[in-house]
């Protein structure tokens, strides 16, 4: 018997688009002064980069762990602390690895959610999550390549 029913799908507002793409100006800057910027800022740049994409990967991993609340799936816990794991290993690595593994983690978290959201009623916030992913993870990517 399940206890939890889905509530019917819930499309992203306009606001929560606009913030979700002001969200990208922190993975775009550094990624761009890391090409175009004067290289006494790299070390900066690449530290900034790495760091706000590990608090967005650990953000992701966290909508889960909400997720869980509502459906007490011990995989969904599980799921939902890894992402900040492995965000704060990226840390401690030099920047060209720590920038890979969380580009390489943006992209794992999407494919999650991709299987896990449809199930919440959530399938709405793909198209959104799809194009955050890609400019995140590519600013990461990129990033990695000129440290």
């Amino acid at each position: 018997m399940r206890l939890y029913s889905p509530p019917k799908p819930l499309a992203p507002r306009r606001l929560a688009r606009c913030l979700g793409h002001s969200g990208l100006v922190p993975f775009v800057i550094p990624a761009a002064l890391l090409w175009a910027g004067p290289s006494a800022w790299h070390a900066f740049a690449s530290q900034a980069l790495g760091a706000y994409a590990a608090v967005i990967v650990s953000f992701l991993g966290g909508i889960h762990w909400g997720l869980a609340f509502r459906d007490g799936g011990a995989a969904r816990f599980l799921w939902g602390v890894l992402p900040s794991l492995v965000a704060a290993a990226a840390l401690l690595l030099p920047a060209r690895h720590a920038l890979l593994l969380l580009g390489l983690m943006l992209l794992l978290c999407y494919g999650v959610d991709r299987r896990v959201y449809p199930a919440h009623g959530l399938q709405a916030w793909l198209g959104l999550r799809l194009q955050l992913t890609a400019v995140a993870t590519m600013s990461c990517l990129f990033g990695a390549a000129r440290c």
